[in-house]
């Protein structure tokens, strides 16, 4: 049985106007998300803007997140760090609040060699939490080929992958070779990634159609395939963004557009052009009247 089934959303970090964390709003955000169907929340990753987080707020988004979702749904803490010694200790910081696993991005700051990935995730292996191994080849220099992934899957703590390469056809290979789960990690491959094998999914635009993602997904697991490609193309315009290096601007302003304000991006992310707002408007607007409520 896969341990992340379903939906998880890589949740935003909302920001006050004098850019503190927000985290009345996060509580309520993550609620809402809970209450939508959602199967899973994961802080402190790419999408939550952890590089831009002090260490003290960081600790305060996982511990803030981790009690909203108490005894409802299980929390994958993000570990991404440019240390071994960091990574291992956003890891411990994860166990202590009660994390059903963590997702571990590769050392980030140079390009490793194999050997020191191998020892990168043992160190995480160590702390003793399920871990989801990160493949992230566009905001890394690391690239977990299926080949690598086969030999991180003989950890005994590794026990999934989510998978952002772009490349679907990695899923049955990953399958094959390692026995690990795989997680989507591309919005705009869901549904193929599903098809090809996948168990779950890290949401980001999710952060706005959770009701719809979660549809998404009980269409698929029921097999109506018909209804399930009739949704995932209706969501598709918005989903794009997830693969786009403004994908965190692109939530945050969907938020505004449904009323929910979650602040501005940390610099140096910047603020999106007028081309992006109105395509995202556009791609928004048949959802406007759920994601409002």
């Amino acid at each position: 049985m896969p341990r992340f089934p379903g939906v998880y959303v890589a949740v935003i970090t909302p920001f006050t106007a004098d850019d503190r964390v927000d985290l009345p709003r996060l509580r309520a955000h993550v609620t809402w998300l809970i209450d939508q169907g959602v199967h899973g929340i994961v802080p402190a990753g790419s999408c939550g803007e952890y590089a831009t987080l002090t260490d003290g707020e960081r600790e305060q988004v996982v511990e803030n997140v981790a009690e909203a979702c108490k005894n409802r749904v299980p929390v994958v803490v993000g570990t991404g760090a440019s240390s071994t010694r960091d990574a291992v200790r956003w890891a411990e910081h994860a166990r202590r609040c009660g994390a059903a696993g963590i997702m571990a991005l590769p050392p980030s700051a140079y390009r490793p060699s194999r050997r020191e990935i191998e020892a990168w995730y043992a160190a995480l292996d160590a702390v003793g939490l399920p871990i989801v191994a990160y493949n992230n080849p566009f905001d890394t220099t690391v690239d977990l080929v299926p080949e690598l992934l086969e030999k991180l899957a003989q950890l005994e703590n590794l026990v999934a992958v989510k998978e952002y390469s772009g490349d679907v056809r990695r899923i049955p290979l990953i399958l094959e070779r390692t026995g690990l789960e795989v997680i989507v990690g591309c919005d705009d491959l869901a549904l193929e990634g599903f098809v090809a094998g996948a168990t779950g999914w890290i949401a980001g635009l999710t952060n706005v159609v959770a009701r719809e993602s979660v549809a998404l997904y009980d269409l698929i697991v029921a097999g109506k395939r018909e209804e399930a490609t009739a949704l995932y193309r209706k969501l598709l315009p918005l989903f794009r963004y997830d693969s786009r290096p403004t994908f965190v601007q692109a939530i945050k302003y969907a938020f505004d557009l449904v009323g929910k304000s979650a602040g501005t991006t940390r610099p140096p992310r910047l603020a999106l052009d007028e081309i992006d707002r109105a395509a995202i408007a556009s791609a928004l607007e048949p959802f406007l009247a759920v994601a409002k409520n």
